[in-house]
């Protein structure tokens, strides 16, 4: 007798074990046998479904699932589709029979169904293990090829088609259909009348859905998603299935992280289309119960993705729970806090899209603002990527359709803050957060939505002027009403004239948006007055029988129906108070304000973001310059220096960098020339002629070029080559800029200056700009105009250096420039710029671009300079026909109207005591004698390298005529012969530079040397500090030219870089110096030390620039480090920002030597700590602490351990050196076992010294860095024996001090009683008990 099918049972053991699954009627399978033993089930159930109850059937189709491993492909679909159509038609023979009611009839599908459930569910477990399973994550093996490889593979084909072809995902979509249809349309109580057996059949039928979401790659298709969300969503609406599928999704939940947003879109889809939350309420609740440590990244990540997917799809569901998920917020695992942000954004978006629809408008803007406070304080998480993530979300709510502008505020105060993080992305998205809030503010009133400060302020101040107006005349009428009138509303007056007055006040704090303290306070001000507004009309309103609403009334006053309220009704002034027009004046009074605040609150941020252009981090300052680009758009004040600020991004080298979501990054120079491009350079679309456009961006080119240094033009002039070469500039704009150039009618000096100067730089890709126009050039720039504005003289000359053409040197190589003939027109002009009378302090820059230009491009510059020198000497010292000034040259060159008044030169006396010259004239000639001295050591250079390309190309030549046989037979040859050739040419040149520029027969410039000798060491005789200046300067020059001239005459720059009280000229000299060193650097090597001096300078640009040469020198190798680093070490700690940066800079650089700043370090310590050059212990740990960030190999960490250790000995009753040593020692790492070994093997050298509570509280330090630390063996044994070693030492200190001080106490006592005793005697007891004692003797 047969078993009646248990479906339970037969579940239970095909989950325990499959391959063991006993089967009654089981029949053997052999692959060429598995289709006939099909065929004879599949012709039974396609007569009749109900077949499949037959034991020996079903058997069969458990017996091929069985061993579903040798059965193929195309059997296996077989067998699915007669498993499908049975029960498709099963169901359906089921829906019919359920109808009729007969509980007979319809009891008999139960077994059938179940049996059809059975085997769906073995089979999706089964179909994993069919041959030519399609899978992607399973590529099938390769086939071997044996003997007869031929045969063997012609064999193998055929088979290997029948089983590749069939694949298990092609046929999950549709079975997961007929399942989601079964549970559609199955009335399973009617069925199953017991909970067990419906649940057992519930189970087993969804459980294919369940299997198959466990494959991530079947899970990618949308089709078998989707079906797999029906089947699930179907069994829980329908028949009871949520607690089981509570426990099978937060069980696949927990172990497949593909799973999380695909199990969100479920219980999303369940929410919506089935009406059921139970299901998602109750996983929320359960994953919000869970608890998670940071040491489980896995388990977090999987469910943070859940929740924020789910927060995305149904946000609504999501904050029915908010109050359960909010205690992941203070999760160890910050992926769980993460979501629960992401989560709470999605839900202020979705709140804020329904608050147009809801009933209930009040406590939906009450929830969105609490949950804004929460987000907030989310930016104090102790980890980044939580901080990172609120600022992404913040970004994302700026879009919401109310603008909310109290926490706009909120939000852009904290922005503010968060640019100070230490982490990089924090900062990032921080810059990226007030991007949006920039691009979404609510404050469009004015100009378009530009925020300049003076537009907001000024119509601030215009409706605060009105407001007050309309109060004062209230506050009038009321005060000049008659008493018999105002008896009633008496008692009212007092309350309005303090509101009034109140209001003012209040007015006038709500305006004073310059001090960020003041705008705190102004928030709690305004929010009390908007209160206070709400309120207004109530509060001068009366009740109905015309009484002010005030609890005591005094006994003699008329009642309440006596009082004459028409004095209120009637009077114009009071009326006006509570108007309407009234009341929408303090709204935008209020609107004003927090537009104020705002834009307050971005100009602080934007000298933070100014400092992020510096930032390591290319993410950071891609988004810095983006900013930037938005405030000038939108008209902020300071977002000028920004953009100056950016142009120096110029000199970055742009390479590939990757965001964290994994999109490449635009390099930094390419970012900069775009932001430049949209900014400055492109056709602005709203100008309508192609003329206009032209000239607007000719001005801007020419103002970057206003009040810009040195460096800004530096910096513009590398922009301004790359956009040439990159044909970004349209030839109408070069014409544009000729034609401002050449202007004759009278424009702004600045504009016709920037012209030329723009076009000299663009002359730096293009040369043929400057070709044709050298006329114009000498007309307008060293003409009539040139004359009067010497600045405009000078850039001409620069940018007629620029036909010389490309100033690169190629190594081995003579520049690629272009000499003209000295008869050409520019050289005279040059001379007669030079030469011609002018009083004016520019001259001497005109004059050095004058002869920059002369060696630039002349064939003989020496010969014209040679010229120049001679004629100003002698106009310098020819007597003057009397003693007052000799009478201006009618042609000579004007001075600009100056900004300053020029300084008076004063003539001084000689030795005979009569004034010779004209001091001014004089410190011309010699500014001119330096620089050309200079000029000629560079072109001395540029004819020795092409003395030698001369030599090189004859060679060549050489070897051509000769043959390629001989010329390689006689290479070898050649080569020593040319070598030799070019030692020759250098020593010549070097002769000629040593010997017969100062000290040749003919030598022009060796007149000069005893004079700026003279003039330079004589300050007390030459006290004009134009002379002076000029005189050190060339002097300096003249160092440079001849090692001779250097040793006998260096010292005098030294004493005047220590006695001078010119700053300027100290300044000069530091640099001189550092010039001197790259041309002899033994002799400033051997007083390296007086070099070093100018650190301490007292004037900061004296200090930054000799910390610049040290920093040059030193990191190229040109004077060697004698134990001087300490004195660059306190700079580390400048109060000039850009000193303390340049000094920061110097040791990052140092550290890239081979162990220079390990080599150095106890000089440093030594420097810094004692002797005359020591500092103060704060400054001591700050400037350490940086320097011992460079120290990162353990062998360096172990050494340093145990010198400064020693050095404890070295130092045995200074406290100070004591706690600085301990200090140093606390900042080391400690990784390794090594250093600890030396930390304890050093112990003699301190244990005296640990009573002193700063060495001890160091060494606790070290203890806590060594528990920390991973080292292959535990030394938690071995470091606690250590803390009790040094906690006994301690107290023996201790006790040892105590004792001390005690002995010192009596021993002061004792002598404080002697001293009493002598005192009370008598002199001459005294003497004869001294007389006793010498006796005794």
């Amino acid at each position: 007798m047969d078993v009646p099918f248990d479906l339970t049972d037969a579940y239970n053991r095909l989950t325990t074990s499959a391959s063991n699954f006993e089967i009654p009627n089981e029949r053997e399978v052999s692959q060429d046998e598995a289709e006939q033993l099909l065929e004879i089930a599949v012709e039974s159930v396609a007569e009749s479904s109900e077949s499949i109850a037959d034991p020996k059937i079903f058997d069969i189709y458990c017996s091929l699932l069985k061993h579903s491993e040798d059965v193929p492909g195309p059997v296996m679909t077989k067998l699915l589709d007669s498993v499908s159509s049975g029960l498709a038609a099963q169901l359906e023979s089921a829906k019919r029979d359920i109808q009729s009611e007969e509980q007979d009839i319809y009891l008999s599908h139960k077994a059938p169904l179940e049996m059809y459930a059975f085997l769906l569910h073995w089979f999706a477990e089964a179909a994993e293990k069919v041959k030519g399973e399609a899978e992607p994550s399973t590529p099938a093996p390769k086939a071997r090829r044996g003997r007869g490889g031929k045969a063997g593979g012609a064999r193998s084909t055929g088979r290997r088609k029948q089983t590749e072809e069939w694949s298990w995902a092609a046929h999950i979509p549709n079975t997961l259909a007929l399942i989601a249809r079964l549970l559609a349309q199955l009335n399973a109580q009617r069925l199953w009348t017991t909970t067990m057996e419906r649940e057992a059949f519930i189970n087993c039928i969804t459980r294919p859905a369940y299997h198959v979401s466990e494959s991530e790659t079947f899970m990618k298709t949308l089709a078998i998603r989707q079906n797999v969300y029906k089947v699930i969503c179907r069994a829980v609406k329908h028949h009871n299935h949520a607690a089981t599928a509570k426990i099978l999704l937060l069980q696949r939940l927990q172990y497949h992280e593909h799973l999380a947003e695909p199990l969100a879109e479920c219980l999303s889809l369940l929410a919506k289309e089935f009406d059921h939350t139970q299901l998602a309420d109750e996983i929320l609740r359960e994953i919000s119960a869970k608890i998670f440590t940071a040491q489980d990244p896995k388990g977090p990540r999987i469910y943070a993705k859940f929740i924020t997917k789910f927060a995305e799809d149904n946000p609504r569901a999501t904050l029915l729970q908010l109050s359960v998920l909010a205690s992941q917020l203070d999760s160890e695992a910050y992926a769980m806090r993460q979501a629960v942000v992401e989560a709470m954004g999605f839900i202020i978006i979705d709140l804020d899209a329904s608050l147009e629809t809801t009933d209930d408008r009040e406590k939906a803007e009450k929830s969105i603002k609490g949950i804004y406070d929460l987000l907030v304080e989310r930016l104090r998480d102790n980890n980044s990527y939580v901080r990172a993530r609120v600022l992404v979300v913040l970004g994302r709510l700026c879009r919401l359709k109310v603008p909310y502008p109290k926490q706009r505020l909120q939000v852009t105060k904290a922005a503010i803050e968060a640019l100070e993080d230490k982490i990089a992305t924090v900062r990032k998205n921080a810059v990226s957060l007030l991007i949006e809030l920039l691009h979404t503010h609510p404050y469009y009133r004015k100009q378009g939505g530009t925020l300049s400060y003076d537009v907001f302020k000024a119509a601030s101040d215009q409706t605060i002027a009105e407001l007050e107006a309309i109060e004062k005349a209230a506050q009038n009428a009321v005060e000049a009403l008659e008493p018999d009138q105002t008896e009633g509303p008496e008692d009212v007056q007092p309350e309005a004239t303090k509101r009034t007055k109140k209001g003012k006040k209040r007015a006038e704090n709500s305006m004073d948006v310059d001090d960020e303290d003041e705008r705190d306070r102004d928030e709690s001000t305004d929010e009390e007055q908007e209160n206070e507004n709400d309120d207004e009309d109530a509060s001068m309103d009366v009740d109905e029988e015309g009484q002010p609403k005030k609890t005591k009334t005094a006994p003699l006053k008329p009642r309440k129906s006596q009082l004459n309220l028409d004095v209120f009704t009637d009077n114009e002034a009071i009326r006006k108070l509570t108007s309407n027009e009234t009341d929408q004046l303090r709204r935008e009074k209020k609107y004003y304000a927090d537009a104020l605040r705002f834009i307050g609150y971005i100009e602080d941020a934007m000298v933070i973001v100014e400092q992020m252009l510096g930032s390591k981090s290319k993410a950071e300052v891609l988004e810095a310059m983006d900013f930037f680009r938005v405030a000038r758009a939108f008209e902020l004040r300071d977002a000028k220096n920004g953009i100056k600020k950016m142009l120096h991004l110029i000199w970055s080298k742009d390479n590939n960098a990757t965001s964290e979501d994994g999109k490449e990054l635009k390099g930094v120079r390419a970012r900069l020339l775009e932001c430049y491009q949209e900014m400055f350079f492109s056709p602005n679309p709203d100008l309508k002629t192609g003329k206009e456009q032209v000239s607007e961006i000719s001005r801007n080119m020419i103002e970057r070029t206003f009040d810009a240094s040195l460096a800004d033009l530096t910096s513009l002039e590398e922009m301004m080559r790359t956009m040439m070469e990159d044909d970004r500039v349209h030839q109408d704009v070069i014409n544009k800029l000729w034609q401002i150039f050449k202007a004759e009618t009278p424009i702004p000096k600045p504009q016709r200056r920037g012209a030329i100067i723009i076009l000299g730089m663009l002359a730096l890709a293009k040369r043929s700009i400057l070709v044709d126009k050298v006329d114009i050039m000498l007309k307008v720039g060293l003409g009539a105009l040139g004359k009067r504005d010497l600045t405009l003289a000078r850039y001409t000359c620069v940018a007629l250096q620029r036909l010389a053409g490309s100033m690169k040197k190629v190594k081995g190589s003579v520049a690629q420039t272009k000499r003209i003939e000295m008869t050409s027109p520019i050289f005279s002009k040059m001379r007669e710029v030079i030469e011609r009378p002018c009083r004016s302090k520019d001259w001497f820059g005109l004059a050095e671009q004058a002869i920059n230009t002369i060696y630039a491009l002349g064939q003989q510059p020496d010969a014209l300079c040679t010229d120049i020198i001679k004629t100003m000497t002698v106009r310098a010292f020819t007597p003057r026909q009397t003693a007052e000034a000799a009478p201006q040259d009618p042609d000579a060159m004007d001075e600009d109207p100056p900004e300053d008044p020029p300084e008076p030169i004063s003539s001084q006396s000689g030795a005979g005591g009569q004034d010779k010259g004209d001091a001014f004239e004089l410190a011309q000639v010699l500014f001119v004698v330096g620089h050309v001295a200079i000029k000629q050591i560079a072109y001395l250079e540029v004819v020795e390298r092409e003395l030698k390309r001369q030599k090189d190309a004859q060679k060549t030549a050489d070897n051509a005529a000769r043959g390629p046989q001989t010329a390689n037979k006689e290479a070898e040859e050649l080569d020593q012969v040319a070598g030799n050739a070019e030692d020759e040419i250098g020593e010549k040149i070097s002769e000629v530079r040593e010997q017969e520029m100062l000290y040749g027969p003919d030598a022009l410039l060796g007149l000069y040397g005893p004079m700026l000798h003279r003039i330079a060491g004589s300050p007390h005789l030459y006290k004009n500090p134009t002379l002076r200046a000029a005189a050190s300067l060339s002097f300096s020059k003249f160092l440079c030219i001849s090692s001779r001239f250097c040793e006998e005459r260096h010292e005098l720059l030294f004493s005047i870089l220590k006695t001078s009280k010119n700053a300027a000229i100290r300044s000069n000299i530091v640099i001189a110096l550092g010039d001197v060193a790259v041309s002899f650097s033994s002799i400033i090597d051997e007083n390296s030390d007086e070099l070093y001096k100018g650190l301490s300078d007292k004037d900061p640009i004296v200090k930054k620039n000799t910390l610049m040469v040290l920093t040059h020198l030193i990191l190229n190798g040109m004077i060697k480090v004698k134990g001087q680093l300490g004195e660059m070490a306190k700079c580390v700690e400048d109060k000039d920002p850009r000193i303390a940066d340049l000094a920061k800079l110097f040791f990052q650089e140092l550290s890239t030597k081979d162990n220079a700043v390990y080599n150095n370090l106890p000089d440093v310590i030594s420097h810094l700590s004692s002797g005359d050059h020591a500092v103060d212990e704060d400054m001591f740990q700050k400037t350490l602490k940086f320097i011992f960030t460079f120290i990162e190999k353990e062998k360096q960490a172990e050494n340093i351990v145990d010198k400064l250790c020693q050095r404890f000995r070295t130092c045995p009753d200074d406290h100070r050196q004591w706690r600085d040593i301990a200090f140093c020692l606390s900042l080391l790492p400690y990784k390794s076992e090594k250093s600890v070994k030396k930390l304890v093997d050093g112990l003699p050298n301190y244990r005296d010294k640990l009573f002193e509570k700063g060495v001890y509280d160091r060494f606790t330090e070290i203890l806590n860095k060594a528990r920390q630390a991973k080292s292959k063996n535990d030394m938690t044994q071995e470091i606690k024996d250590f803390e009790d070693i040094l906690e006994e030492h301690r107290r023996q200190g201790q006790d040892d001090q105590e004792l001390e001080k005690r002995a010192k106490g009596k021993k002061a006592q004792v002598k404080k009683r002697a001293t009493r005793k002598n005192t009370r005697r008598p002199p001459q007891a005294a003497k004869v008990t001294q007389d006793n004692d010498d006796s005794e003797e």
